[in-house]
């Protein structure tokens, strides 16, 4: 009876440490692709193939950003899918937003859950994403013909709040 029940639990927990084992590495395959295509998070902004500055702007009317736009045949498609438009917003020349505007296409997500695993969902925000410590993948629809892709960066956020308050703390400590 034993042997009967190991036997038929077996395979049952093999296949559930699999599953689990390729979730952890949908997120470190999200880690080590750090961006979209060749266009890093953390990397220099001026360094990406046929990026052009925008505008320089306040991100949350605190941190002094630029705002590029990048256009390249490189970039002009993933797989069969259109994309519109690339930004990507920099911090002290470093990129910590990358947005992929494509046209809407169902593939788009079965390709992301393919390489990353199963998306985990905002109802409130109506957004799937993929999250680390070291990069966050938001996937949501934006009108009716289009989706978009932003890739964000937390470390340089809190380099953002670190400077804020390094700023605020030497303030202080002229007084």
């Amino acid at each position: 009876m034993t042997r009967h029940l190991l036997s038929c639990l077996l395979p049952v927990f093999v296949i559930a440490m699999g599953s689990f084992g390729a979730a952890a590495q949908s997120i470190a395959e999200l880690e080590r692709r750090n961006g979209f295509k060749d266009i890093q998070l953390g990397a220099v902004a001026d360094s990406v193939k046929g990026s052009k500055m925008k505008k320089e702007f306040k991100e949350k009317d605190q941190y002094p950003a630029k705002l590029y736009e990048v256009s390249h045949p490189d970039y002009e498609r993933i797989g069969e899918v259109k994309v519109k438009e690339i930004a990507m917003k920099s911090y002290r020349d470093m990129i910590y937003e990358i947005s992929v505007t494509t046209e809407k296409d169902p593939r788009l997500m079965k390709a992301l859950e393919s390489l990353y695993g199963k998306a985990e969902y905002d109802i409130k925000n109506q957004i799937y994403f993929w999250k680390s410590d070291s990069i966050i993948l938001k996937f949501q629809a934006t009108g009716k013909h289009h989706l978009e892709l932003t890739y964000l960066s937390p470390p340089l956020f809190a380099r953002m709040k670190d400077d804020k308050n390094q700023k605020v703390n030497d303030i202080a400590n002229d007084f």
